[in-house]
């Protein structure tokens, strides 16, 4: 089943987004969801997880900027980014942790440029 990202857009530098994501329960209940991301030219990388227990992670280059959340009553993983940067630009996609071959999405295009 893939897991379909959405909440992207073009946003000015300093600005925030907020990306959702939804997964069959099964898949969330029992699983680390994670957010990634595609910039151009470079591979995809983690930038944020969180248990099942609600304990979170994330990349150096976010902390203190995005924040992860999970709402397990709606099987939903959010990302909040503030203060998004220029080098945020990437196509951002939700998948578990590690991730599921078959669950990658389209993902959402997230564009921080003046």
């Amino acid at each position: 089943v893939q897991l379909q990202a959405s909440g992207g857009g073009l946003v000015q530098p300093g600005g925030s987004l907020r990306l959702s994501c939804a997964a069959p329960r099964m898949i969330f209940r029992l699983n680390t969801m994670g957010w990634y991301r595609r910039a151009p030219g470079k591979q995809r990388e983690l930038v944020a997880r969180v248990t099942n227990a609600g304990s979170t992670g994330y990349t150096d280059s976010v902390k203190g900027r995005f924040t992860i959340s999970r709402d397990n009553a709606k099987s939903t993983v959010y990302l909040q980014m503030n203060s998004l940067k220029p080098e945020d630009t990437a196509v951002y996609y939700c998948n578990t942790d590690p991730p599921a071959a078959s669950s990658w999405g389209l993902g959402t295009q997230v564009t921080v440029s003046s």
